[in-house]
């Protein structure tokens, strides 16, 4: 069944065109759902609610849009709203994984003659196989609302103004924070990159 006629289906109450969508696209979902939230449970949660968001929300589906990316942003949002509500102890500092500097510039943990390897995003780390699940270990020890940024911005590809309505929070507090989140990322994905240089 096409888009078109699985929304047409949608819009009539058609039962079986509910059940093709969940088939469908449950599996995405969760996937996303999952990235942004630390627990399986909470994750399954957050892909019900999205599926109850988009049923309510189906009249103001724009023709012309893509199902799929309207569902995406719907699990997004359904995700970033269980987070504001388990946010209950006070997050870790990110201060301790931002690099460190030395007054002539060079980083304190990169020697001028051994520096550090050059950096890639995210998700180019990710298409490696043997660096993925490293690379979701040290994503997932960064406070949340940096590890949040990072994941709408270079997991989920959302653009900034996108990323900032959803968070609540101003373009420029999203770029900054996506800055300090990288290089948190970096500091604690270095000393494994350097082991595989030796």
């Amino acid at each position: 069944m096409n888009e078109a006629s699985l929304l047409a289906g949608l819009r009539a109450g058609d039962q079986g065109a509910y059940e093709t969508l969940v088939r469908a696209y449950s599996g995405r979902l969760l996937a996303v759902t999952r990235r942004l939230l630390r627990t399986e449970e909470d994750a399954r949660d957050a892909m019900q609610d999205a599926f109850l968001s988009a049923f309510r929300a189906l009249p103001t589906f724009e023709e012309g849009s893509l199902l799929s990316t309207w569902l995406h942003r719907i699990a997004v949002n359904a995700a970033l709203m269980k987070l504001r509500t388990r946010r209950r102890k006070p997050e870790d500092s990110i201060e301790d994984l931002l690099p460190k500097y030395i007054e002539d510039g060079h980083r304190e943990d990169g020697h001028r003659g051994n520096p550090t390897k050059p950096w890639q995003e995210p998700t180019a780390l990710l298409e490696r196989q043997e660096t993925r699940t490293l690379v979701r270990e040290c994503i997932d020890r960064l406070p949340e609302t940096y590890r949040t940024v990072l994941l709408l911005r270079d997991i989920e590809e959302l653009d900034t103004e996108e990323a900032a309505q959803l968070i609540g929070i101003s373009p420029n507090a999203v770029k900054i924070r996506l800055h300090r989140a990288r290089q948190a990322l970096r500091t604690l994905l270095d000393p494994h990159f350097r082991e595989e240089q030796a």
